[in-house]
């Protein structure tokens, strides 16, 4: 009964995939990828607002087995792979994310005032290089409207909120800025299960001003004040120096931080896994390019650590055996968003059952045990 449940599952992934490559992929990548991506916000919102349309969302999508679950920082993951922040900016897919297979999603990043972001164009593919370049700028509509819509809002998997500080001359001062990181954190600490302070968008103006430690000490203690239950995760750059890196991680024990999301998009272009011409100068990296840089992050983090902090491994994911070979480096999650893009929706079925085959073989019985094992202390 298992194997042809897992056989019919395959199957199905087997048949979406070849209908995203060979009909809706190159008709969506003839268009501007801001537009797709809008309109399927629209679309994932349709889909969450009928029963029969979530019913069938989760049967062409969904795939649950037990290896898979976790009980981490008291908090129950059906399944290690979650949506990146970035593509539900302001929380309007928490309804159906569930349903394409997800076992957790991380809404924003959402910041202290309404946010309109960079001018466009801001989104570019690049096809060679399995890639998206991010140029955004943090656009969503503040922490005041989001909390609101969420307040009394019950979720089917695990909510990470990310906050960011808003992209504007106005929080370019330390101190301003502190003020909103601490403004949108404090809207947003009752909603979901964890918070995530994202201290490296490349897009924001000013730049990344709290990667330095005193200006992340000043951080982290003003947002210390705000008491929350919800544990606090540090989203960090894959650009960043050994020390930069193991300042964070100090800090992180000072502030009883719990984890670390490695890593958000990459600013260098001179990235040799960048095949594609005619670059945009602007913009963060994701996809292929970011992988190798966010594996050696993980690792680093993790022998450094020794295991001590939760990571979340994001970079170039687009199969099992990628999402693999971060959690056995130390990530005991993972998340993704360009793989989507580029394979299909089907992806996260693909690869959760994937993960399963993978672990069976080497012998494991939860997905917990493969944490780490690949990078020894």
């Amino acid at each position: 009964m298992i194997k042809m449940k897992e056989a019919f599952i395959k199957t199905r992934n087997n048949s979406i995939k070849l209908g995203y490559k060979y009909l809706l992929k190159p008709a969506l990548f003839m268009q501007d990828p801001e537009k797709v991506h809008d309109r399927f916000t629209i679309a994932g919102e349709k889909l969450a607002s009928n029963k029969i349309t979530k019913s069938t969302t989760n049967l062409f999508f969904n795939y649950s087995n037990p290896v898979l679950s976790q009980k981490i920082l008291g908090i129950n993951f059906i399944n290690p792979v979650g949506l990146a922040a970035g593509f539900d900016k302001d929380a309007r897919l928490t309804d159906i994310i569930p349903k394409v297979g997800f076992g957790f999603e991380e809404i924003g990043s959402i910041t202290g005032q309404k946010c309109l972001g960079n001018p466009k164009p801001r989104l570019w593919r690049l096809k060679k290089s399995k890639s998206l370049v991010v140029y955004y700028g943090l656009k969503n509509d503040g922490a005041e409207d989001i909390s609101k819509r969420l307040k009394d809002k019950s979720f089917d998997i695990p909510i990470l909120t990310s906050i960011a500080k808003t992209n504007s001359k106005e929080t370019v001062n330390k101190q301003a800025g502190i003020k909103d990181y601490a403004k949108a954190y404090d809207l947003m600490k009752s909603i979901g299960s964890i918070s995530v302070i994202n201290i490296s968008c490349p897009n924001a103006y000013g730049g990344q001003p709290f990667h330095d430690r005193e200006s992340l000490d000043n951080l982290l203690k003003e947002i210390k004040k705000i008491k929350s239950k919800k544990p606090i995760f540090l989203k960090i750059s894959p650009d960043l120096t050994k020390q930069q890196i193991d300042n964070i991680i100090d800090l992180c024990h000072k502030y009883e931080i719990k984890g670390l999301i490695c890593s958000n998009l990459t600013k260098n272009k001179n990235n040799p896994k960048i095949i594609d011409n005619d670059i945009p100068k602007v913009g963060g990296i994701s996809g292929k390019p970011t992988e190798d840089i966010s594996n050696e992050l993980i690792k680093y983090v993790y022998k450094k650590t020794q295991g001590k902090l939760i990571i979340i491994g994001v970079g170039g994911i687009f199969n099992a055996e990628d999402a693999y070979k971060k959690i056995r480096y130390g990530a005991s999650l993972v998340q993704l968003i360009t793989g989507m893009i580029f394979i299909g929706p089907q992806v996260i079925s693909e690869i959760n059952q994937g993960l399963v085959k993978l672990l069976k073989k080497d012998g494991f019985n939860n997905i917990s045990q493969a944490i780490g094992i690949d990078a020894k202390y």
